[in-house]
C-alpha cells in the first residue's frame, strides 16, 4: 500500500500556497492498484474526490485529517474500478459528482447529484479551479482533470506512467494524448489511475520523452504499439 505522505505532490503549506493553490493527496487503495486522489483549497477547506473507487473512509478519513469539507466528486469514467465507492462517497458527503455527459447516466444510477460538464469547464474548488479536459480513446466519455496552480492532471486510464490504457478507439486517443494533453505544460505533474509504472507520479514532460504511448505519435504506430503488448 502506497505511503499517503509520498503522494502530496509536493503541496505547499496554506501560508507559503498561492491564493489558487490546490492541493493533491493521491492514496491507493483497493486491490487492483487503483490511484484516487484528495484535491483540496488549504485555504476554504473546500475539497473534491476523484475516482472514489475503493476504501471511500480511507478516502473522506484523509480530509477530514486535513480538515477539509468534500463537495464535489470528479469522474474521470465510469469503468466499474472507478466507481465502485460512488453510491458511499456521494452517499456521506452529499457531494455534487461532476462528468462527461456521456457518463451521466451511468453515474446517476449511484449518486443522486450529478451535472455533465463541458470540454474546457472550469469548477472551482475554494479558491482553486479544475478544468475538465474531454479525452476521448479510452472510453468516448474520458475527462482528465487539470489543476493550473501548480500544474497537474488527474488522468484516470487515459496516461499512466509508462503506459497508457487500452484504446477503444486508437484515432480518438492518439488525438488526445498527442493533442489535448500535448498542449498543457510540460511541468504538469501526472497523477495517474492506477499504479503502474515505476513511480506514482510524473510529469508530461518526462512522459512525451521516455512513454511508449506517446512516442508512438500517428495512429498506424500506436496500433503497431499495441500489438507488442
Amino acid at each position: 500500500m502506497a505511503e499517503e505522505s509520498s503522494r502530496a505532490g509536493d503541496a505547499l503549506s496554506e501560508s507559503d500556497a498561492p491564493r489558487g493553490a490546490l492541493e493533491i493527496v493521491q492514496l491507493e487503495v483497493g486491490l487492483l492498484h487503483n490511484f484516487c486522489e484528495v484535491i483540496g483549497c488549504p485555504r476554504t477547506g473546500e475539497a473534491a474526490l476523484v475516482d472514489p473507487a475503493f476504501e471511500v473512509d480511507r478516502l473522506l478519513a484523509e480530509a477530514r485529517r486535513r480538515g477539509w469539507r468534500v463537495t464535489t466528486i470528479f469522474l474521470t469514467h465510469t469503468h466499474d474500478d472507478h466507481i465502485a465507492g460512488l453510491d458511499e462517497a456521494a452517499a456521506l458527503t452529499g457531494a455534487v459528482v461532476r462528468c462527461h455527459p456521456l457518463e451521466v447516466a451511468v453515474a446517476q444510477s449511484l449518486a443522486p447529484r450529478v451535472a455533465a460538464v463541458a470540454d474546457g469547464e472550469e469548477v472551482t474548488i475554494g479558491h482553486g479551479r479544475v478544468q475538465a479536459i474531454f479525452a476521448p480513446g479510452h472510453t468516448p466519455g474520458c475527462v482528465c482533470w487539470f489543476v493550473a496552480e501548480p500544474a497537474a492532471i488527474v488522468t484516470g486510464d487515459v496516461l499512466f506512467v509508462g503506459s497508457c490504457g487500452r484504446a477503444l478507439d486508437v484515432e480518438a486517443m492518439v488525438d488526445t494524448l498527442q493533442r489535448r494533453l500535448g498542449a498543457l505544460p510540460e511541468e504538469t505533474r501526472v497523477y495517474p489511475g492506477h499504479d503502474y509504472g515505476k513511480t506514482p507520479t510524473s510529469t508530461l514532460g518526462y512522459e512525451f520523452a521516455t512513454n511508449p504511448a506517446l512516442r508512438a505519435d500517428t495512429p498506424a504506430a500506436f496500433r503497431k504499439l499495441m500489438q507488442r503488448r
